[in-house]
């Protein structure tokens, strides 16, 4: 579709303030790529969940960035999330996902975490589109999750 950049990529402050922008920017990118309304209330769930873990945990309270980027590839969408910050360290009083990954893997059709070379982690979230063409608004039944990931 000519004129419609099938990629998004910015880099926020790790800030509260950046979680809600995030969520935004990738829901406006996934609507336009052809997300249905129920894919787009689960993108926003997913993008605030993981950009709240980087905010939260990844820096610890100190200055730093997270990348987000979402890319339309064939009736996928594929979002990362990413920081620079201290990487994954289990939580001594619970075992298994976190709550936040533990939904993402609910809401995904794909969920991967993986430690950076440089430094932080990369969550990976991948959604399958309803099929149509980017700006279609085709519709399908509500996504299944599938995917494990470490705790944050």
């Amino acid at each position: 579709m000519p004129g419609k950049s099938e990629n998004l990529s910015i880099t926020y402050e790790a800030r509260a303030e950046s979680i809600g922008a995030a969520r935004a920017a990738v829901a406006d990118f996934a609507g336009a790529m052809g997300a249905s309304a129920d894919q787009l209330e689960a993108i926003r769930l997913v993008v605030s969940e993981a950009v709240t873990n980087a905010v939260l945990h990844a820096y610890r309270g100190g200055p730093g960035v997270i990348e987000v980027t979402a890319a339309r590839t064939g009736h996928e969408l594929w979002i990362r999330i990413s920081d620079e910050g201290g990487g994954l360290h289990p939580a001594a009083d619970r075992r298994g996902l976190g709550l936040g990954l533990g939904l993402i893997a609910r809401l995904a059709d794909h969920l991967s975490v993986l430690p950076r070379s440089c430094g932080g982690i990369e969550v990976r979230i991948g959604l399958e589109l309803d099929g149509g063409e980017p700006g279609s608004g085709a519709r399908r039944p509500a996504l299944a999750g599938s995917g494990a990931a470490p705790a944050r």
